[in-house]
């Protein structure tokens, strides 16, 4: 059965009918076409978690498209200013193997999405199938909570994990390009990569636990010893507690009478995220602002 409520696959529907005609979906009071899109038309997402796609992988799923057809629709969303009409909200793999499988178009799912909501899909998507490397699901998590103002907790609602699982993701960023490319090319553990993160020399050290294939324990012993990266106990002290922040917060939102999120970053960055309900309230915000 297929994920979409098609009883078939749309590669048999093609063989029994010829061209594929548009097969309406209801979900709610939205009316949703699988449709049959030129790939010429269709971009991907700039968004997307996934940045690494196994060549591998592509060719057996091309192969397998050759013979079989797309069974499953992949998800766009109508763009405009792009030099592409859709843009992918879910199956970019799917894309890319039906373009090396010599396909000029493909069967599409188009529904009115947000770009906050590609996102979320985006990553929900992935993450539930376990596509991404670690590199890039801290990447994904990072990108949502800039770009959405969500906070981990939002994030761990979304995905349905724990916010320490989100935090310990989000510590490889620190780290240098060529220790993460070890990362993302399985030359090294994401548990190796989090002990590294406070080491001043990572590369060194990841090419030593590569070449002598260092257990994560052994890693630990081995960053005991060397020096640590300034900045990562900066950083440290200089977090805002908690209940700092929710007495900012609270502050904001009484002079402004909008809902109010602070969100402190590396280094000490950080956002100040004003909310409203109402356009009436985007005016007296704006307003109080301008004053």
């Amino acid at each position: 059965m297929s994920k979409f409520g098609l009883g078939r696959g749309l590669a048999d529907l093609n063989k029994e009918m010829g061209t594929i005609p548009d097969i309406s979906i209801l979900t709610g009071v939205e009316r949703v076409v699988v449709k049959q899109i030129p790939l010429a038309q269709i971009g991907a997402n700039p968004d997307q978690p996934r940045k690494v796609f196994k060549e591998s992988e592509l060719s057996d799923l091309a192969a397998s498209i050759k013979e079989k057809g797309v069974l499953q629709p992949i998800l766009l969303r109508a763009v405009s200013g792009r030099p592409y009409m859709y843009e992918i909200v879910a199956g970019e793999r799917r894309f890319r193997a039906s373009k090396l499988a010599g396909l000029t178009e493909i069967p599409a799912l188009i529904k009115q999405i947000t770009p906050e909501n590609a996102m979320e899909i985006a990553l929900i998507e992935n993450v539930q199938r376990e596509n991404l490397n670690p590199i890039e699901e801290g990447n994904a998590y990072k990108n949502i909570m800039e770009k959405c103002g969500y906070e981990l907790s939002d994030v761990a609602r979304l995905i349905g994990k724990s916010e320490s699982y989100i935090k310990n993701i989000m510590r490889l960023d620190p780290l240098p390009v060529d220790v993460k490319q070890m990362v993302e090319n399985g030359d090294l553990s994401a548990s190796h990569a989090r002990v590294l993160v406070v080491a001043e020399n990572p590369s060194e050290l990841a090419r030593i636990i590569f070449d002598k294939k260092l257990s994560v324990a052994e890693t630990e012993k081995l960053v005991k010893g060397v020096n640590r990266r300034p900045s990562s106990r900066a950083y440290v002290a200089k977090t805002i507690d908690a209940d700092t922040v929710r007495e900012i917060e609270s502050k904001i939102s009484k002079r402004l009478g909008v809902k109010v999120k602070l969100q402190e970053r590396k280094g000490g960055a950080g956002q100040i995220v004003l909310s409203f309900a109402t356009r009436v309230q985007m005016q007296e915000l704006v307003d109080k602002l301008t004053r």
